[in-house]
């Protein structure tokens, strides 16, 4: 089963990878741990919140040779193809990332082959609400305003 454990395995495997310089497998891992099967009360949620804002400091932070290929591309596939357990939630939770991707790394081409259309904020927020865990939506709308210019940092919520 893919509950708490594995949510807290995947985020800890991610900042082990980041501190091998392994910023792409890092971001993979995120999003396994944005797969977990929670109901969204568990302790874990609230001692390692999602991802979100690990996934905008790596982004900031990563080496752009460790970026192996393009996020922006990856989330916008990954959200498009998404079956199985949770996958709303899942979709969703990856046009989350998606868009923070584009917010921090503006210069990053999406696919423009991707016949797919990409969805505003609001509706991002709006899905989250409906499929993610309770507060997930404004976790991800606080972080997506904090990637704006002139708002600070914040912690990112991978501990070692």
């Amino acid at each position: 089963m893919r509950g708490a454990e594995f949510y807290h395995d995947c985020l800890e495997y991610a900042h082990s990878l980041w501190q091998r310089g392994l910023a792409a497998r890092a971001i993979l891992c995120l999003d396994r741990a944005l797969g977990a099967d929670l109901r969204g009360d568990e302790p874990v949620l609230r001692d390692w919140l999602p991802p979100y804002a690990a996934l905008v400091w790596l982004l900031r932070h990563a080496a752009p040779a460790t970026l192996v290929g393009n996020p922006r591309v990856h989330f916008q596939h990954y959200a498009d193809r998404l079956a199985g357990p949770r996958a709303a939630a899942r979709r969703w939770r990856a046009w989350a990332c998606w868009s923070l991707t584009r917010a921090v790394l503006p210069h990053l081409p999406g696919d423009a082959k991707h016949a797919v259309a990409e969805p505003s904020p609001a509706v991002i927020a709006a899905q989250l609400r409906a499929y993610g865990w309770p507060g997930e939506a404004a976790l991800w709308q606080q972080v997506l305003a904090q990637t704006q210019p002139d708002r600070g940092t914040f912690d990112c919520g991978l501990h070692g």
